[in-house]
């Protein structure tokens, strides 16, 4: 790889120190590389925002922490670039280089000394009284939780269009393989293998018996329906990708959530196994 683009969380390298570093190791050893002069943290970036890539452009550097990763992929996956993570943060599942060894791991990128990773990306379609079918991604988790009250909620829960189950909770998460680190880990849900093709359902604090995340196919759908509150009353939600701005559901809206097209593409320069660095990130 010899042309590189490079996203940095700014709240975590506001001097740019980190990285001018990697820029500066990048030229003496004779590639380029091209700065995304704003802030993906920023609400314009946080959902749908598009970046100006150059054409060129082999791999995507990120600086900061997973939700900085997560942001990123959500920018650049139409473009098929792989992404490596830079940890600026703390556990970092996703940004595997530390600072400390931020030299070597580049040198291991320029001498194509890495492997591709692919991830599963989940493709979500909210359908409201005013947007039918808005449309946008997610590379860990889509949540559908409570806004303000402190209620319990009422979900139906589909799988291709058939009744699957209802819950009283607090949310439901749809979780990929990615995903199951993080919410879905917190929530009691299962941890999986990043390379799997499932589709996690775990419910979030549920006021029913059965409590056990639900594992579906890659080619499955799921569509969660809110559902009417107590006395027929409306109930307000809020849907959110990758724990990004969201946006309001009220009774009756759905939201309709596959596998996606298109995946993430994540760069490993390290051999580990997955349950080495769990391991690790688990002490």
């Amino acid at each position: 790889m010899e042309h590189f683009f490079i996203i940095t969380n700014k709240s975590k390298d506001p001097e740019l120190e980190a990285t001018n570093r990697v820029c500066e190791f990048l030229k003496q050893n004779g590639a380029t590389c091209t700065i995304f002069d704003a802030d993906i943290t920023s609400e314009k970036y946080e959902v749908t925002g598009k970046l100006n890539i150059p054409e060129d452009a082999e791999c995507c550097i990120v600086l900061g922490g997973d939700g900085t990763m997560l942001q990123a992929a959500r920018c650049v996956f139409e473009r098929d670039i792989p992404i490596l993570g830079i940890n600026l943060g703390t556990i970092g599942y996703l940004a595997e280089v530390e600072m400390a060894d931020l030299e070597s791991a580049l040198a291991k990128l320029l001498n194509d000394e890495f492997e591709i990773e692919q991830r599963m990306m989940l493709k979500g379609v909210l359908k409201t009284e005013g947007n039918p079918n808005l449309v946008n991604y997610a590379l860990n988790d889509i949540v559908i939780a409570r806004c303000s009250s402190l209620k319990v909620h009422n979900f139906n829960i589909y799988v291709n269009d058939m009744l699957l189950t209802s819950y009283q909770a607090d949310g439901i998460i749809i979780s990929s393989p990615t995903g199951s680190t993080a919410y879905n880990m917190s929530a009691g849900g299962p941890i999986v293998d990043p390379k799997a093709q499932i589709l996690l359902l775990t419910p979030i604090c549920p006021h029913n018996l059965n409590k056990s995340t639900i594992v579906l196919s890659e080619h499955d759908r799921i569509t969660v329906e809110i559902g009417k509150g107590r006395a027929g009353a409306s109930q307000k939600l809020e849907v959110s990708l990758d724990g990004g701005s969201g946006r309001y559901m009220v009774s009756g809206d759905r939201v309709d959530i596959t596998a996606a097209d298109k995946v993430t593409r994540i760069v490993k320069l390290r051999s580990e196994s997955f349950l080495n660095t769990l391991r690790k990130k688990l002490v």
